[in-house]
């Protein structure tokens, strides 16, 4: 395992950053899932996984897995929603979960529970997306270039893992640049809202195939 390079030492900086990657549009369609424990602000420990999605939410979209690379075959024999989501919530241990657009993420945490008859367990989250719009002045907040503010460089942008752990660098960054020590702290600082991730009231759709084309891809995060 490589040293961690996201860390602000003497700090009681605690919690854990997440990302998924879908097989198509719908928030039930998680088929990866990255996970890094942040503690005292730094990474102590990462976890990865293939995630098989719900029947009715299995479909691995072209445009999708051209954005991540994720086939069918990939999650053959891999857990269901329902089986792993325990497991997400004993990482996070009752974090704040950070995510880059966290509405999109725990979108797939309420969406993967609605759709499987999961009880949804009780999160927080935090977005460095808007933390990152509070802290950084750039031409985009994507996570590549916010992470590049965080001096956090050269990691495979929509691989979950990779993507969770780029996210951690820009709150242990930004923490440091507002002089906070919790990520209660920052939210204050960047009146960024730390917000409860809510069930869904309806079951999600499945997704159709999007028309493709030859322009260059555009992503949200």
């Amino acid at each position: 395992m490589s040293e961690p390079r996201a860390s602000i030492e003497g700090v009681p900086l605690n919690f854990t950053a997440i990302d998924f990657e879908t097989a198509n549009s719908s928030p039930a369609s998680a088929c990866s899932v990255g996970l890094v424990k942040v503690r005292g602000g730094r990474v102590v420990e990462r976890a990865s996984w293939f995630i098989q999605p719900p029947v009715g939410h299995d479909a691995f979209l072209e445009w999708n897995t051209r954005i991540h690379g994720i086939v069918a075959s990939d999650v053959v024999g891999a857990k269901g929603w329902a089986e792993q989501y325990r497991d997400i919530v004993a990482f996070a241990e009752g974090d704040v979960l950070v995510a880059h657009n966290a509405r999109f993420d725990m979108g797939v945490i309420a969406g993967g529970c609605s759709a499987t008859g999961t009880e949804l367990a009780e999160h927080h989250s935090l977005c460095s997306l808007q933390v990152a719009r509070k802290t950084y002045t750039l031409d985009s907040y994507r996570l590549p270039i916010a992470a590049r503010a965080a001096g956090y460089v050269g990691f495979q942008h929509h691989d979950a893992a990779a993507d969770a752990e780029a996210c951690a660098a820009i709150v242990v960054h930004a923490a440091g640049q507002h002089g906070c020590d919790t990520v209660e702290a920052l939210g204050a600082a960047t009146r960024v809202h730390i917000a409860p991730v809510r069930p869904r009231t309806e079951q999600p759709r499945a997704a159709a195939q999007p028309r493709l084309s030859n322009r260059p891809m555009i992503f949200a995060d």
